[in-house]
């Protein structure tokens, strides 16, 4: 495959990050992604059409009108470590990411478990995008079809099962034909869920102003104020709910091999992503808050019955019947989108710690045509197939559960990640203002923040009546789910590292520390 000049210049770059970080090429298709469209891959992996439509019931319910700020508060650790991603990538550019960093920073042993954690954590989103995406999928064509009958196929286990695979299916192919395809495909999904959403809004505060909106709020700042009015109790759930919320924005870092100057593009997308999903997140909030209010009865926020999907209860009171189905089509693109981009962190975490030797050499393969990980990418799918199949069929209430494990994961991994910045940059932290704020300060706090969310989060995850009410001897699902998880990953570790200790003595990516740069 011929490179362009920008391919090649890029290409280049990347070889000499990796030579003076002491990584090994993987492959990979460099100089393709840009920061627009790094940043639209990263907005396409949070799902903010899908995520707002199962989150904001949620945390409505822990948090009433203080909604916004609880989105605020969930947005500061995602920003400051957004600043860890960053840095760590300006010196050691790595599809592996927090894997890679964490690795240089502590050592194999926590490396490979940061490693397993974001595969994970990705590989179980990908069951919840898939069931999210069927159910939009057959509730659209039911209302253009004004057929009960058709929505209700979504709650068929053997269809919803079979059209589920479909849909992994299709979205492996898809992210196993490389990141350009990827990114063509996003535009479009992205383009269009962000439309319908922004015009959502509009027709919210537009009712608003007409005075027929069934609740009519006024706009008030105390509702970004998160330092009244809320419990500790009720302001920690509602931070769990609010992170998960943002939680994608570093799929940007794990295409940093394939960006065009990979040393800058893959943190000004993410950054940029996280400010985005912040801004539309705010903008939604508000909307629909001054439209219904958050009271527990008819369209409120509150009500239980809407809980589980606000907008499938707003759509049409908002938009009206001819356009209400647009936002049922919006948060079907959501979540396909989400599905297609939710691949690329997860392979190509698999392939730099399959290239690393922390999993079977297979892993490291990528294809000579499409310069993507084929295997891992197919890998993933296939995963995700099977947990879906087996949760489905064990319990209906295991797939709402998943949710909630997914909070402890993702501080587990991004915590980690925040605290090797840190470690990593130890020798260079107060050299200038620069480092001090963005290597230590920024990096520190959101750590430590994610620290606190994730020990709290485990505690209350062994409480049933914290999730669907699903328990193992007394203690709930979740737990088990997400904390039992990381177990697993420890007995898998140490059987690996039975059978391939290289990684494990650091001779295929070594623990180091950078030099104090004057």
């Amino acid at each position: 495959m011929t490179e362009t000049p920008d391919e090649a210049a890029s290409h280049h770059q990347l070889e000499v990050a990796e030579e003076q970080a002491g990584l090994v090429s993987k492959g990979l298709a460099a100089g393709k992604v840009g920061t627009f469209s790094g940043a639209i891959l990263g907005i396409s992996s949070v799902a903010p059409g899908y995520t707002l439509t199962a989150s904001i019931g949620l945390i409505v319910a822990a948090v009433g009108l203080k909604m916004p700020a609880i989105l605020i508060a969930g947005f500061i650790p995602m920003f400051l470590t957004a600043y860890a991603y960053r840095e760590l990538n300006s010196v050691a550019p790595d599809c592996g990411a927090s894997f890679t960093w964490s690795t240089k920073a502590f050592g194999p042993y926590v490396g490979w478990m940061c490693g397993w954690g974001m595969v994970m954590a990705t590989i179980i989103v990908l069951s919840n995008l898939a069931a999210i995406a069927v159910e939009f999928f057959y509730l659209f064509i039911g209302r253009i079809a004004h057929s009960p009958d058709i929505v209700e196929l979504a709650h068929n286990k053997a269809i919803n099962i079979a059209t589920t695979l479909v849909f992994l299916a299709i979205a492996t192919a898809i992210a196993s034909r490389g990141i350009t395809t990827s990114e063509r495909v996003q535009y479009v999904l992205v383009g269009f869920q962000m439309v319908v959403l922004i015009a959502f809004a509009i027709m919210s505060f537009v009712h608003v102003g007409r005075g027929d909106a069934p609740a009519g709020l006024s706009f008030d700042l105390d509702w970004f104020n998160p330092l009244t009015g809320l419990t500790l109790s009720a302001f920690v759930i509602g931070l769990t709910g609010s992170i998960f919320a943002f939680w994608g924005w570093d799929t940007c870092l794990t295409l940093g091999e394939e960006c065009k100057d990979p040393t800058k593009v893959p943190g000004r997308a993410g950054l940029l992503c996280v400010l985005s999903i912040l801004a539309t997140y705010l903008l939604i909030a508000v909307a629909v808050m001054m439209y219904a209010g958050v009271g527990e009865d008819g369209l409120g926020l509150g009500n239980p019955d809407n809980a589980d999907n606000v907008f499938a209860a707003l759509a049409d009171p908002v938009l009206g019947g001819w356009a209400g189905p647009l936002l049922f089509l919006a948060v079907l693109a959501s979540s396909v989108a989400s599905l297609q981009t939710t691949f690329l962190p997860a392979a190509r975490a698999m392939l730099a710690m399959g290239a690393y030797k922390a999993f079977p050499p297979r892993f490291a393969e990528v294809s000579p045509r499409y310069l993507v990980p084929t295997f891992a990418t197919v890998t993933a799918g296939v995963v995700t197939g099977v947990f879906y199949t087996v949760v489905s069929l064990l319990s209906e209430s295991a797939l709402l559960d998943t949710i909630a494990a997914l909070g402890i994961m993702i501080c587990w991994y991004y915590g980690i990640t925040a605290f090797a910045c840190v470690w990593y940059f130890r020798q260079e932290l107060f050299a200038n203002a620069h480092n001090f704020v963005f290597k230590f300060l920024f990096p520190l706090l959101g750590g430590l923040v994610l620290a606190t969310v994730f020990v709290i989060s485990v505690q209350e995850s062994m409480n049933p009546e914290n999730g669907s009410g699903a328990a193992i001897g007394g203690i709930g699902l979740v737990f088990f789910m997400g904390f039992g998880i990381l177990l697993l990953g420890v007995v898998l570790m140490l059987i690996w590292r039975s059978r391939s200790q290289e990684f494990f003595r650091g001779e295929t990516l070594h623990r180091d520390t950078p030099s104090l740069v004057e």
